[in-house]
């Protein structure tokens, strides 16, 4: 789901473990999790974690984004397929004056109907998903080692079985809270309503590679990003240039890690249910 630029926008606190965050279990390590192409990273969190800012700590250092929230908000810009078929599902209720998207008028349908949702998931999902992929093979012409996809409901959808990496930015849940009262003005009642809506940040981290611990100060969330980038690096190497300058390779390569971060998701999801 991409909903958030279509409409006006836990896990138990803890420190940030250290170093260990960013080491995968021994038993997902091996020749599939090692990188030999650009090393494409979805990033993800809960609302109020500060996904955002960690998105634009990273851009600073130098790594490329893709947002799926921006893009998001161009496939439903005037004239485009995306905002004919809301035009035409959702009627001119949803469309301003000067022709572009009216996100509160359409917020006001799909929060209060989940099959009205869906139907606008259908629409906008896959054409984010065709831009985020033009964006990233962009990026990889370029010669880019290393590219974050930006992406708020990235384990909700299939996009997290088809990066090398998933980073989820955590806190706790009453900082969740406290955020989303101060950011949006509202109660508690309706900030932990909006929160109960989404899926518990408790259960990203579970699908999570690398976490980011977003519970303490702005200085320590800088030292962790110094040390994500840092390890983005090295898990990147040098063999992605062998993708680069060798085009099947970097097909094969790719083919391989995505089948064997699919048989670790069954496994996850077996273990989930058996819990």
């Amino acid at each position: 789901m991409y909903l958030s630029p279509l409409v006006p926008r836990g896990i138990p606190t803890a420190r940030y473990p250290g170093p260990s965050a960013f080491r995968m279990p021994s038993q997902h390590r091996g020749w599939f999790t090692k990188n030999h192409n650009m090393l494409v990273v979805g990033l993800t969190g809960g609302i109020a974690t500060g996904k955002s800012t960690v998105s634009t700590l990273l851009k600073a250092r130098g790594l490329p984004i893709v947002d799926a929230d921006v893009i998001a908000r161009q496939v439903v810009e005037p004239g485009t397929p995306g905002l004919a078929k809301i035009k035409a599902h959702f009627g001119d209720k949803v469309i301003l004056g000067d022709g572009r998207l009216d996100r509160k008028a359409l917020g006001d349908i799909i929060f209060k109907d989940a099959s009205q949702r869906a139907k606008l998931n259908a629409i906008v999902h896959p054409a984010v998903r065709k831009a985020m992929f033009w964006e990233v093979v962009r990026y990889w012409f370029r010669g880019e080692k290393v590219c974050i996809m930006d992406v708020p409901l990235l384990i909700e959808g299939p996009l997290h079985k088809m990066v090398g990496r998933v980073v989820v930015v955590y806190c706790s849940e009453e900082i969740q809270l406290q955020r989303l009262m101060l950011r949006d003005g509202s109660t508690r009642e309706d900030a932990l309503s909006r929160l109960r809506s989404q899926m518990p940040i408790a259960e990203k981290v579970q699908y999570a590679d690398i976490v980011i611990d977003n519970s303490g100060t702005p200085h320590d969330l800088e030292v962790q990003i110094d040390d994500l980038v840092a390890r983005l690096n090295k898990d990147a190497g040098w063999v992605w240039r062998l993708s680069w300058l060798f085009p099947p390779f970097a097909i094969a390569s790719a083919a391989a890690v995505l089948l064997w971060r699919m048989v670790l998701q069954k496994k996850r999801a077996k273990r989930s249910k058996r819990n």
